[in-house]
């Protein structure tokens, strides 16, 4: 539910909040308080956005670490420590050891020149003149042709042109090739930095207008040139927090919630694109989840639900596209045929005072949802929205793509989501409040039903942004190879239909070629 938040709004709120508070259990009024203070810490502005692989993310894991120990939770993540480390492939830069020099003028990186990403690394070194093109040297090629024979089709791709043009040119003896646009047709090429198609034969470098008019003024004349490419590949190093509470039993519940944000928007995944650089501090995605995930942990430990261990997981690299948890479920810290069911909690801080609105995701991973989410069941305070898929925008997707029945909890999307303006001051700390309950009493509920059975679900459909044109198919965000490989198939879509499977890789659509998701 897409709410505009307004000063009376929130005059209301604050009075909704005041009034409630007056009238809860001391225990609730403890939870309640901690609430606050857990996404007080975690959406302050010295933790900068919690982006992964940052002080802020650091800082963020220290924070949870100490509560896990507080509790009395057990250290589970990499070698009896708290944190799991997974790495982050961010793709390739242009490494400062690449040039390009015309006549000893060394161009400038980015602003003069740069090379393409099929571009193969190497370093070559010749004397051309502009106009000829004599086997054994670097060629240079104006791509006004090609632009303007294609102009008006929409269908055209330049790049796949370039790359044939290229594979023809080191044919017939190209060295390298110099590309430049003296036509009046933009053609916006650039590097991209997590583009890996298959290398080309020969290095290909692009001129900017103003370099080929300063430095080839003359084409017939002859020029010194020295080239060189070179890549480096810039990886991150993410970390999930993972806590224990050990009862001996045969079943462990996995309750998650993802603690990073996105920072200053450096991966541009926020939806401001203003000039100024601001901080995306996260509140309600998801110090909110992780605020409730916390004080879960508090509440079992002090209960009597012992028919399961509990395994709390603050999940990073959620943001980039489930880094954390698929990364657990392919290392994960116990046995993950123990795994019971998980719980995962995104964006619960943003509870409606007035229709109360609940979606939770994943109930029809298991036959037992049913009766324990059914009509009149649990907590009528609730309007709840019941979703059946097991696949959807957080981690409890990674869970459920191993067999495991899962529940997604999440207050809905606000006109702050992915946008500075998330902070701390606009989350309904009484109704996270009553979320947290409502997560507890479910828990209690199951609590001597035994191993929860699997069900496979179809497609996604939850409440959150998504495109309205699918394949079908969940993206592995963590392949680093050419192409985009499918980490999940949905039923009745388009893919499925095609005959793809899980761990299949898309290289090319009908006529074009994929290189990688973007």
């Amino acid at each position: 539910m897409i709410l505009r938040i307004t000063l009376p709004v929130l005059i209301l709120s604050t009075a909704f909040l005041t009034a409630n508070a007056q009238k809860l259990k001391k225990t609730d009024k403890i939870t309640l308080s901690q609430l606050e203070e857990h996404v007080h810490y975690l959406a302050d502005d010295k933790l900068e956005g919690r982006r992964t692989g940052t002080q802020g993310e650091e800082a963020a894991s220290e924070y949870i670490s100490r509560q896990f120990k507080e509790i009395g939770l057990a250290p589970k993540g990499d070698s009896n420590g708290w944190l799991q480390a997974f790495p982050v492939d961010q793709g390739r830069v242009i490494s400062p050891e690449s040039f390009l020099q015309i006549n000893d003028h060394p161009l400038q990186l980015n602003q003069e020149y740069f090379p393409l990403a099929f571009s193969p690394a190497g370093a070559v070194s010749g004397s051309p003149a502009v106009a000829l093109q004599e086997s054994g040297a670097p060629w240079f090629y104006d791509l006004r042709e090609l632009l303007e024979s294609a102009a008006g089709n929409p269908h055209f791709d330049l790049y796949g042109a370039i790359r044939a043009k290229t594979a023809a040119c080191a044919k017939k003896g190209a060295t390298a090739l110099i590309l430049y646009n003296s036509s009046r047709i933009a053609d916006k090429l650039l590097f991209d930095s997590h583009d890996r198609p298959a290398p080309t034969a020969i290095p290909v470098l692009y001129l900017t207008p103003a370099a080929k008019r300063k430095y080839l003024k003359d084409e017939a004349a002859t020029v010194e040139l020295k080239i060189k490419v070179e890549f480096t590949d810039r990886k991150r190093t993410g970390h999930n927090v993972v806590g224990f509470y050990d009862l001996g039993a045969p079943t462990t519940i996995v309750i998650g919630a993802h603690y990073d944000h996105l920072g200053h928007n450096e991966d541009s995944n926020g939806l401001y694109m203003g000039p100024e650089k601001v901080i995306f501090n996260g509140a309600d995605d998801n110090a909110s989840g992780v605020a409730g995930m916390i004080e879960l942990a508090r509440l079992l430990k002090a209960s009597r639900l012992k028919a399961n261990n509990y395994l709390f997981i603050a999940f990073s690299g959620e943001e980039l596209g489930l880094f954390g948890s698929k990364y657990f479920v392919e290392h994960p810290t116990i046995d993950l045929k123990s795994v019971n069911y998980m719980v995962n909690l995104d964006m619960i801080g943003r509870l409606n005072d007035t229709t109360h609105g609940l979606t939770i995701g994943g109930y029809g991973t298991s036959p037992a949802w049913g009766p324990a989410l059914a009509p009149g069941r649990g907590k009528p305070f609730f309007k709840l929205h019941l979703d059946s898929s097991g696949m959807g925008p957080s981690d409890h997707t990674s869970f459920y793509q191993k067999d495991i029945p899962v529940l997604f909890f999440f207050t809905g999307v606000h006109p702050d989501y992915h946008k500075p303006g998330d902070d701390y001051d606009k989350i309904n700390y009484t109704g996270e409040l009553q979320v947290v309950k409502f997560i507890y009493d479910l828990l209690e509920g199951q609590n001597k039903n035994g191993r929860v059975a699997f069900t496979k679900t179809r497609e996604v459909q939850q409440d959150a942004p998504r495109f309205s044109v699918t394949m079908g198919i969940l993206p592995d965000y963590t392949f680093s190879g050419s192409g985009v490989r499918a980490d999940g198939v949905s039923e009745g879509r388009p893919a499925k239909a095609a005959g793809m499977q899980t761990g299949d890789i898309i290289v090319q659509l009908g006529d074009y070629p994929v290189t990688s998701l973007e």
